[in-house]
């Protein structure tokens, strides 16, 4: 669950509604009733997407009519964006793979830029490459809840009084998203993203899809696989969320995730004490950011344009530690707030000028809003704020940085019910995961709860590396053989490997 392409740049610089209409079962929405034949056969009108890194890769893009409810196809209808790659060899074209990039909320409409890096020829030669910014995200009717801070997702803070701040702002963006958008915002979930998924294959008259997705994009990828069996090709879910848990459970995994990946950065950071000044071993460093963190719970740091407090911190962090490659970043930005927290004059570094600016000031293309109706209308979660405070308090040893932010509440503590009961993932549907050890936003269980779900799956496994996302961003030439083999000739591993 992480935007991956927007990390990169980060770094780099009523329940039940939709039972009586048919649809709240894992089935298939049929190509041929219940009003949807416009849907599913209208025609595309391709054009170039006005997006320099599309259009210089020769992409063309078009908008995909949707209906807002699928239970009531002669309602209001939305516009779902995609991009296409055409395969490079007609003579040998396969059909299409969809993909998404992550989140929930992520905008994917270029994203399958950066995954064909890491195909081969004979991939690529396969198939036409689909990008989709889902439903509410991006170009595809997107959701506004005119938030005053970027994201739901932040850390509750040190204590009953921080925790109750958290609570009240919770609170408010709920109220807001409902106030802006109206109870349609309930139809923006990952049931219906599979849905449009599946319009969008009629629409480009495929019998099947291949699909690609990162992080929360492999929750997409397996509601498809069981909503629509019959219609799933050769699916890759890399860094793989377990479906049982998706939801709080999946979010309060990062913690202890977290923490370790905190730990072997601090260890790293440590052996360049020369450069960072931070400790000489991995406890003096995670002192600091301790320390700091309680340090802003008593007086915000002034950097910059910004203050950052107890909540933003581990936020702050949190975006940081999901590449190992990266931990120069985490290094460069924590001894900037440390010397700031001491006020010493800091030059604020843009990349986390940038971060913060993205957490606290967004602007209407930067705002997160739209991660709201997709992770709080997929699955219930509990409303009694004295849940999460018991939660965090029985993880804070363990989680001194990360519990608050793993275990707090966020708006889906004030959502309204989910339209329809999550999907029961269990199929036999072939699937290739990919998964990392030490990923620090999908730990390495939640791979192999969707493995044991998936029955006819194989997991590769990338040993010993804290990455998240990895087909596409950490080259290994054995998770991309595996891959593009699977890609190119439909052949599985013969068994779960290790990389």
């Amino acid at each position: 669950m992480v935007r991956v392409r927007a990390l990169a740049a980060v770094v780099a610089t009523g329940a039940g509604l939709l039972a009586g209409a048919g649809f709240a079962t894992a089935g298939p929405v049929s190509e041929g009733g219940s009003g949807l034949d416009r849907y599913y056969h209208q025609r595309l009108d391709w054009k170039a997407c006005g997006v320099k890194n599309l259009d210089d890769a020769g992409a063309q893009c078009a908008d995909v009519t949707v209906p807002l409810d699928y239970s009531r196809p002669g309602g209001r209808t939305i516009k779902v964006a995609i991009s296409r790659l055409k395969a490079t060899d007609p003579g040998q074209r396969r059909g299409v793979m969809l993909s998404n990039p992550g989140g929930p909320g992520a905008a994917g409409l270029d994203m399958m830029l950066d995954v064909r890096t890491a195909m081969t020829p004979a991939v690529t030669a396969r198939y036409d490459l689909i990008g989709m910014d889902p439903r509410g995200i991006g170009r595809s009717t997107p959701v506004n809840c005119g938030w005053p801070v970027g994201t739901m997702f932040r850390s509750a803070g040190i204590d009953r009084t921080g925790f109750d701040r958290t609570l009240r702002l919770e609170e408010k963006l709920a109220g807001q998203c409902f106030a802006a958008e109206g109870p349609g915002v309930r139809q923006f979930t990952t049931r219906n993203t599979a849905r449009d998924m599946d319009v969008v294959r009629g629409a480009l008259g495929e019998p099947k899809v291949s699909y690609f997705g990162w992080s929360y994009g492999t929750y997409l990828g397996a509601v498809y696989t069981q909503m629509f069996p019959q219609r799933s090709d050769r699916i890759v879910l890399d860094s793989a969320i377990d479906p049982k848990h998706y939801g709080v459970g999946s979010f309060q995994a990062m913690g202890p995730a977290n923490e370790a990946g905190l730990d072997d950065w601090a260890a790293w950071t440590a052996a360049r004490d020369g450069e960072y000044h931070l400790g000489t071993t991995g406890a003096q460093v995670r002192a600091q950011v301790e320390n700091l963190i309680r340090g802003a719970a008593k007086s915000p740091i002034k950097i910059g344009t910004h203050q950052v407090d107890e909540h933003l911190v581990p936020t702050v962090l949190f975006n940081l530690l999901a590449d190992q490659r990266l931990n120069d970043v985490p290094a460069a930005l924590v001894r900037q707030l440390v010397d700031a927290a001491a006020g010493k004059p800091v030059q604020i570094d843009p990349r986390l000028d940038f971060l913060l600016t993205a957490l606290t000031k967004p602007t209407p293309e930067t705002q997160g809003s739209g991660e709201a109706p997709i992770a709080c209308g997929d699955v219930w979660s509990p409303h009694d704020p004295e849940y999460y405070w018991r939660t965090i308090e029985r993880n804070r040893a363990s989680q001194p940085v990360f519990g608050g932010f793993a275990n707090g509440p966020t708006a889906c503590a004030f959502w309204l019910p989910p339209v329809e009961p999550p999907t029961a993932v269990h199929n036999s549907v072939p699937t290739l995961i990919v998964q990392a050890t030490r990923d620090s936003r999908t730990p390495y269980a939640e791979g192999v709860g969707l493995h044991q779900a998936l029955t006819a799956s194989r997991m590769v496994t990338l040993q010993d590396v804290r990455v998240h996302a990895v087909f596409g961003h950490y080259p290994n030439a054995c998770v991309e053989k595996a891959v593009n083999t699977y890609f190119s000739d439909g052949v599985l591993p013969s068994a779960d490997t290790t990389c």
